[in-house]
């Protein structure tokens, strides 16, 4: 993921650079990057980066006009639309389009970086005041990483950075173990590696004379959350005034912009208020290899409505027979904070790219306004882990219920999203810049006005669709909301959808053992493809049990992936054989053991 890395310390020139230079390197993932390193041997900081070649935090560093204050960023910024106008009137000479005017607000703003909007991470460096200062946005979305030893302070957007020059940092953590097991990622501010820490959302860490003075945190959910709650109208009205005002931002800049659209609600929020000019925003919807989904068909009506191109990006035979490639590299890229079930995702988005380098998503809607939870900790079948793992997942389980104990958008927004999606948005962020209004700091603190009784449903999304644009909200969304048909006939629509909602789980992750066998029994009629396709483009238990049945046992039944020490081997050998003869279901379990095998082989082991 383009991001910033370093050394801060007090330690010869002679001993960091060389190790600078491996944490840049392990960076560079892509041709289309770009990467450099800045160093002042007076603050002991010893910095690098990486970017997209054209995207807005290129050309770093950025510097003021006396040069004693030097920024190193990485990600996007929104600002408020008079914030140039208040810059260029204390005497400043800048670009809004490109990040250049970020150095100055540092200069001007003294709250810096509190009042920024987006999502990004950077490196201040002040030689008048004699400091540097590390910060991350408020919600902890783009990852910096940290790991302090007694000769110096690491930092990195990617843990493997780290590793690259602190080889005993190659670990697995115990506790993040079984987190990842649990919930399918780490949680609170850990990473799967021992010592290495994830800076906590909304930090600005100081530091003087090469060492470490204060963790400050520049932002608290606390002040959102005191916030007085409005009323059902009240909040309808102030929010889409602020949806409407800021959606503009995530749609300017020096690089084409896309949009990916869905059957859901979020996206077409985003298309209902923005209203680009005909044939100006190219649209795309992803696709599967059995049929066309709802995404693609519902997503096609809402470009056409909206007088958009579309076009569809399919994962297909193409995608499986390079699987194996995908699943290293989704892996590697993103430190193992996804698992191999988001493979698919780096696939896509390498199509993406090549539409518009930039994305605006729908991501995070749900989450922010109807409070929906992505993830919840799962306990695996007894035999597959070593017991002191079991332990340590339970444990989990008891982390994630303390987490949940807060106002549901402090959830979503500050633990669910720099835990939960912060390693799909990393992996993603590798090949576009993506960009989602529902994080917007106005939007949020927006939504923790809303009545609790608002964020258990769909009435103020399906309002602001409406309100936005009639003829969107004629359009059913996958899951038979919205739509201008008659009650009754409403409502079977919506029982279809749910069944075949649920269907299609059933005969793909969520196939209960003894349907596995019965399926098994009569897998000559293929009895799933009458559900696969419907909702999902991706199929993993299909897939394991025939296209990638091969490459599972290579990888898993392998000598090495069965001496980990957090396994029980005859378990693993069992399960994996059985999947792959169509006898059983293993496909969450699988996604795991995959992961953590080459997570070991590929940051661990090489």
């Amino acid at each position: 993921m383009p991001g910033i890395t370093g050394i801060i310390t007090r330690r010869p020139r002679e001993w960091v650079e060389p190790q600078l230079d491996r944490m840049v390197d392990a960076m560079r993932h892509e041709p289309f990057y770009e990467a450099g390193t800045w160093i002042d041997e007076s603050l002991g900081v010893y910095a690098g980066w990486v970017a997209r070649t054209g995207s807005f935090s290129c050309g770093m560093p950025l510097s003021n006009e006396r040069g004693d204050a030097v920024l190193i960023f990485s990600g996007e910024e929104f600002p408020e639309p008079g914030a140039a106008h208040h810059l260029r009137a204390h005497g400043h000479t800048l670009d809004t389009k490109g990040p250049g005017y970020l150095v100055h607000l540092y200069e001007e703003d003294r709250n810096f970086p509190a009042n920024l909007n987006g999502i990004f991470h950077g490196l201040v460096a002040d030689r008048s005041r004699g400091t540097a200062a590390l910060f991350n946005d408020r919600y902890g979305m783009h990852k910096l990483v940290v790991w302090e030893s007694k000769d110096a302070f690491y930092f990195a957007a990617e843990a493997k950075c780290i590793l690259a020059a602190c080889r005993d940092r190659r670990r697995i953590d115990a506790k993040s173990l079984g987190e990842f097991i649990a919930c399918g990622c780490v949680l609170e501010d850990r990473t799967l590696f021992e010592g290495v820490q994830s800076l906590p959302p909304g930090s600005q860490w100081i530091f003087r004379n090469g060492g470490l003075e204060a963790r400050k945190t520049y932002f608290h959910p606390q002040r959102w959350e005191e916030q007085q709650a409005l009323g059902k109208e009240a909040y309808y009205r102030e929010l889409r005034d602020v949806f409407s005002c800021n959606l503009p931002r995530y749609f300017n800049g020096r690089e084409r912009v896309g949009m990916s659209v869905t059957g859901g609600l979020d996206t077409r929020m985003i298309l209902a208020w923005h209203k680009p000019a005909p044939q100006s925003l190219p649209c795309y919807t992803f696709g599967g290899s059995f049929r066309e989904c709802l995404d693609v068909a519902i997503g096609r009506q809402v470009a056409q409505a909206s007088k958009q191109p579309h076009q569809v990006i399919t994962v297909g035979k193409e995608f499986l027979s390079r699987f194996p490639r995908y699943a290293e590299r989704a892996v590697y890229l993103s430190d193992g904070c996804v698992d191999v079930s988001r493979t698919p995702d780096l696939y896509v988005n390498e199509q993406a790219r090549e539409i518009a380098p930039v994305r605006v998503t729908g991501n995070y809607g749900g989450e922010v306004l109807r409070a929906l939870r992505a993830f919840k900790p799962s306990e695996p079948p007894a035999g597959l882990f070593a017991p002191e793992v079991i332990s340590q997942v339970r444990a989990a389980k008891a982390t994630y219920e303390q987490a949940v104990q807060t106002h549901p958008v402090t959830f979503s927004a500050f633990r669910q999203a720099p835990w939960h999606h912060r390693g799909l948005f990393g992996l993603e962020q590798t090949q576009v810049s993506m960009r989602s209004p529902f994080l917007d700091n106005d939007v949020v603190r927006t939504a923790f006005r809303a009545p609790r009784s608002v964020l258990e449903g769909n009435e103020i999304c399906l309002r602001l669709i409406s309100d936005g644009d009639s003829g969107l909200s004629l359009i059913p969304t996958d899951r038979g909301l919205a739509g201008g048909d008659g009650r009754w006939s409403a409502a079977l629509a919506r029982a279809y959808l749910e069944f075949t909602f649920k269907a299609e789980y059933a005969c793909d992750y969520g196939m209960p053992q003894w349907a596995a066998r019965i399926d098994h029994l009569v897998s000559p009629l293929r009895f799933e493809r009458l559900f696969l396709g419907r909702h999902k483009f991706y199929h993993f238990r299909v897939w394991y049990r025939d296209a990638l049945g091969g490459y599972l046992q290579e990888t898993l039944l392998d000598p090495r992936a069965l001496s980990r020490p957090y396994l029980e081997r005859g378990s693993v050998g069992n399960r994996v054989r059985s999947h792959v003869q169509g006898k059983r279901n293993y496909t969450t379990e699988i996604h795991k053991l995959l992961t953590l095998e080459l997570v070991h082989r590929l940051l661990i082991d090489a």
